[in-house]
């Protein structure tokens, strides 16, 4: 057998065992990472969100979203989610939002909610409830902070609250001041006004839960429940 020959079956014979090496090598996957973000990119979990079953939505009171085109709520989506929100209190809680039209237009969110607290001249006010937008979903929210003014003792009632020129939900955690000679009273429902830069909050309520007169407290709104009103 001349060299070249010896040479080929050589080579042929360590390529064989090269396949042969590799073929018995375990495969290995790189791991690919989870959820619905890219690689690197943050991906918000459940805590970030309203959980559906425990939203307004889910019991029937929520708007239905209608695309407006501009991500804001019509005076019809308002009235519709607060007569099924608040029941018995039709006509006045109309006026009221009318009023807000008038003096603000329409918003491009609102908080269903739960609020708790009250005394005389000088009280404080809990609550909690869910932020509702068209385009940027639902998110949980708390608020506390004292009220100073005219009270009606202590409460538990529901509370509507329109949100304007919110840009992100990211924005509604802030301290809100409420601003001075802005109650509207109609028909057993009352809205005020707070504002931060240039996000307003209107909260709406009726029955005991009412505080008018020199309402010219704030309210801060946080991802978590807590008792400190500051």
């Amino acid at each position: 057998m001349s060299y070249i020959t010896m040479a080929a079956a050589a080579a042929i014979l360590a390529s064989a065992a090269s396949i042969a090496s590799a073929q018995e090598a375990p495969m290995v996957i790189s791991p690919q990472p989870q959820g619905d973000a890219p690689y690197g990119e943050y991906s918000p979990g459940q805590a970030d969100q309203a959980n559906p079953s425990q939203t307004y939505e889910a019991q029937g009171y929520a708007s239905e979203k209608l695309d407006s085109g501009d991500g804001t709520f019509s005076m019809e989506e308002i009235k519709g989610t607060g007569h099924r929100f608040f029941g018995k209190v039709s006509v006045g809680f109309a006026k009221v939002v009318e009023h807000a039209f008038s003096r603000s237009g329409r918003p491009n969110g609102y908080i269903l909610g739960e609020e708790a607290g009250g005394a005389f001249v000088a009280g404080l006010r809990y609550g909690e409830g869910v932020l509702y937008t068209k385009d940027a979903g639902e998110h949980r929210v708390y608020w506390q902070g004292p009220s100073i003014g005219y009270d009606f003792g202590a409460e538990g009632s529901k509370t509507m609250v329109l949100v304007y020129d919110l840009r992100n939900p990211g924005q509604i955690f802030n301290t809100f001041a409420g601003v001075d000679g802005s109650a509207y009273f109609i028909g057993g429902v009352g809205i005020t006004y707070l504002a931060r830069d240039d996000v307003v909050l209107a909260p709406i309520r009726s029955g005991v839960g009412l505080r008018l007169g020199a309402n010219i407290g704030y309210l801060k709104y946080t991802r978590q429940p807590t008792w400190n009103p500051f």
